[in-house]
């Protein structure tokens, strides 16, 4: 009788170690869960309040964007036309030996006046939004071939998509930091951009064949990590590669968005 109840107590007291055991196990899987939860949380936190600071960021710069193009098409282009209108009055009143020169200045003066204007609009997102992004492109393209900075060339595969205007106003930010350093940097003779709206998305190529640089290398280029932070906010791929002597490439893909 008394083994039995020594098994019997044995029992009770392997049950109570058992739950005690499943009682541990349950509170510390429900507090690993808790605890990844509140990572997880606040590593969302971590990255939603580091979008809105670029978004503001952006913000911010569009802003500036649409500034300088008010101050360039409404002041220094509005300086340039009087000056044109003086230039007129002064042919009245020279010889006719100075004719050709004071004709000259009037043309440079004029083209400037164009090429304002021309910039101005790049820098206004309200005109890019208005243009849209290929139109945007046509003519940031245009200006370089005008000015013979090198031969662009652009080109558009496929029945153009409808993107979210502020996503497009992004993605043409991107472009056109990658034109411009281009334009600072590469020395390059030819550039070639494709927009290619595919189903899901789209897929731009951007291509110089300048002197290029070791992609490979860690850069503090404030200008790639605009356009990879940009890229990022529109949870688009984005590449550059580039060796040197070989150009350099830019690739962005952009997954549609459905509003």
């Amino acid at each position: 009788m008394l083994e039995k109840e020594e098994i019997l107590l044995i029992g009770y007291f392997i049950a109570v170690i058992f739950l005690l055991v499943l009682f541990v196990v349950v509170f510390f899987i429900a507090f690993q869960k808790r605890k990844n939860k509140f990572l997880i949380e606040r590593f969302e936190a971590k990255q939603r309040f580091e979008k809105e600071i670029e978004k503001s960021k952006l913000e911010i710069q569009e802003q500036t964007f649409k500034n300088i193009a008010w101050e360039l098409h409404d002041n220094i282009g509005q300086l340039l036309s009087v000056v044109n209108i003086q230039l007129n009055m002064l042919m009245h009143n020279t010889p006719d030996n100075y004719h050709e020169q004071i004709g000259e200045t009037k043309g440079v003066v004029k083209d400037a006046v164009h090429e304002i204007r021309t910039l101005s609009k790049t820098l206004n997102n309200d005109v890019i939004l208005k243009n849209g992004l290929v139109v945007s492109l046509s003519l940031e393209l245009e200006r370089f071939n005008k000015l013979s900075f090198l031969e662009a060339k652009f080109k558009v595969d496929s029945e153009e998509q409808t993107i979210k205007s502020s996503d497009e106003i992004i993605i043409f930010r991107i472009l056109q930091e990658f034109l411009s350093n281009v334009i600072k940097h590469a020395k390059a003779k030819k550039l070639f951009v494709h927009l290619d709206y595919k189903e899901n998305a789209l897929e731009i190529l951007a291509k110089d064949d300048g002197v290029g640089f070791d992609s490979n290398q860690k850069t503090d280029s404030s200008g790639m990590e605009t356009m990879r932070s940009r890229a990022e906010l529109l949870n688009a791929d984005f590449s550059i590669t580039s060796n040197i002597g070989d150009g350099t490439t830019l690739v962005l893909k952009y997954p549609y968005k459905n509003e």
